[in-house]
């Protein structure tokens, strides 16, 4: 998974605060041991100066002398462990402390990441993903075929709203699956409340969940951290247009709610256009029809989006309605 420098940069400050509580947990417990048990420490120095005198001995190759070493380490490690099970603590307590053995908290197993290090990966990108509290209740595992018609039809497709929906489903599972083969890009489009939001939550949260990174804005957020890196210079919204760029997925929601104007109309063309040159993938969702899309945004981005976007439309009666109506009836 690429992360960002900048997700990358926090997520390894995360390793060394851990590394650092663990020191400070370790020399918390030494003091308390050895407060209570003081010939511990007399222990742990000859441990020390044994371990030294091995490595001398192993040079000089006196292997008789080796082995009395050997005994004498093992008795003062049995010495060890039996003054501390006495007085109450694990054989162990005064080894390192990590929150992962398998890479003592550095992240990395001869070179490679860690188990623990590719799970902070899909922790932070899901933090910093914007929608982590949508996921948990938008995702495939809710998404529901109840709020389709089989009766209400598509005059130009001639497919019911519930095979419209089927359809778009395969489409977002079979993006999620390829999504590594070939970068590929969604546009949802469609009247207000016809699920598009949902969609892209749901291949959000797969993505997620997969370790790969997602960054999801509204319209009007994109356009406003657009503008204040372009405009204002703010370092924050210059790291995160970067990261606009870099990200695995990129979702823009409700595009078309944002301001009008000739900046947002360049922004959106430069935005789809560096991404498909990066290829890194893009899923877009708008109330707008076709025409309005190239109305607003012109016919040099539209022309991008046909020819690099597969373009799903949904339809079907306001499923935020259609939920306050079966709520009522519950009452």
């Amino acid at each position: 998974m690429a992360l960002t420098n900048l997700q990358y940069d926090e997520l390894m400050r995360q390793y060394d605060r851990r590394q650092l509580e663990n020191m400070r947990e370790g020399a918390r417990r030494r003091e308390e041991v050895f407060g209570k048990i003081p010939r511990l420490a007399e222990i742990e120095e000859e441990i020390a100066s044994c371990s030294v005198e091995g490595a001398r001995l192993v040079l000089d190759g006196d292997e008789a002398a080796q082995g009395a070493l050997s005994e004498k380490l093992g008795r003062l490690r049995e010495e060890k462990s039996r003054l501390l099970i006495e007085h109450g603590f694990s054989a162990d307590c005064l080894d390192p402390v990590y929150t992962c053995p398998d890479c003592r908290d550095t992240g990395y197993v001869d070179g490679q990441k860690c188990h623990c290090f590719r799970q902070a990966e899909i922790d932070i990108v899901y933090e910093q993903s914007n929608i982590k509290d949508a996921l948990e209740r938008e995702n495939f595992s809710t998404f529901s075929l109840s709020y389709y018609s089989d009766d209400d039809i598509n005059p130009t497709t001639k497919l019911s709203a519930l095979e419209t929906a089927k359809n778009a489903k395969k489409q977002c599972l079979d993006f999620v699956e390829n999504f590594d083969e070939k970068p590929k890009n969604l546009l949802f489009y469609g009247d207000t409340g016809v699920g598009k939001t949902f969609m892209c939550n749901c291949i959000a949260k797969e993505l997620l969940d997969s370790g790969r990174s997602v960054v999801y804005f509204t319209a009007f957020q994109f356009f406003d951290i657009l503008s204040k890196g372009v405009f204002d210079h703010d370092a924050d919204a210059i790291a995160a247009n970067e990261t606009i760029f870099d990200c695995d997925l990129l979702v823009i929601d409700d595009l078309g709610t944002e301001m009008q104007s000739a900046f947002t109309a360049s922004q959106l063309f430069l935005c789809v256009n560096e991404r498909i040159l990066r290829h890194k993938s893009t899923v877009i969702s708008t109330n707008l029809n076709l025409a309005q899309l190239t109305e607003r945004y012109s016919e040099r981005t539209f022309s991008r989006i046909m020819d690099n976007y597969a373009l799903i439309k949904l339809f079907t009666s306001d499923i935020r309605l259609q939920k306050r109506r079966a709520s009522r009836v519950n009452e």
